[in-house]
């Protein structure tokens, strides 16, 4: 694989030209490794993104939740209860369930808000399979490049014994296990980091639910009918 020109051609480009020959040295399995790492940049940042308290526990929608009950007794909770079924957060989605169950017993909402939980997880745990795939298969594509990059080493050497050759030829087959490792230690920190994140926010959730549905169970059913929401056409 050639040099690229605008490499050849900048000034100073050593390091560059090194770094360009470190990935050439690796061949095809550096091109599965790339894939890899874009695979592992594409998620993190969509993790990132979706794993936001506002899109999950909005902060301000939990202080109300914890209050819901003196709002019910105050007969103005309609604003919030209008807020649940507009749907724009996780929490929201729930409590929209918890809304529509209302009358019934504890146990009634509760296992009804659990079922629609279980669905509002699986989202949360979108891309995970992802990255836990591009963890496992990250280092076996190195391993599987330096092995077969010694098996080219060692069987052009024939009754060789150069040993400077050897060596550097270890030292390149050696390049897609330093890549492979490389895209795997950062993917397992973000993947135990998003694990403790949703975690966190399924445990913080089922406090407010639970609180919820107590609430729901307490209060008259005439002060949390919701009003209607308007459709778009």
């Amino acid at each position: 694989m050639p040099i690229p020109p605008f490499l050849a051609a900048a000034p100073q480009s050593t390091s560059l030209q090194q770094v360009w020959k470190f990935f050439e040295d690796g061949g095809f399995f550096m091109i599965l490794l790339a894939v890899c790492s874009l695979v592992a940049v594409a998620v993190i940042l969509f993790k990132l993104l979706s794993l936001r308290r506002e899109t999950v526990i909005p902060a301000a929608l939990a202080a109300k939740v914890e209050g819901f009950e003196d709002r019910a007794r105050q007969a103005n909770g309609e604003a919030l209860v209008r807020e649940f079924e507009e749907g724009r957060s996780t929490l929201a989605r729930l409590c929209a369930v918890a809304n529509r169950n209302r009358g019934k017993s504890q146990a009634e909402i509760t296992e009804a808000v659990q079922a629609a939980a279980r669905e509002e997880i699986v989202h949360l745990h979108a891309g995970m399979i992802a990255l836990d795939v591009v963890i496992t298969v990250a280092p076996l594509l190195g391993l599987l490049g330096t092995a077969s990059g010694l098996v080219v080493v060692f069987g052009g050497l024939g009754d060789s014994s150069n040993h400077t050759a050897i060596a550097l030829g270890i030292g390149r087959a050696l390049n897609t296990t330093i890549v492979g490792l490389a895209i795997s230690i950062p993917a397992v920190v973000a993947q135990g980091w998003f694990q403790r994140r949703i975690d966190t926010m399924a445990a913080r959730m089922e406090v407010l639910l639970t609180r919820l549905a107590h609430a729901f169970e307490r209060a008259p059913h005439s002060a949390v009918v919701p009003p209607s929401i308007p459709t778009q056409s």
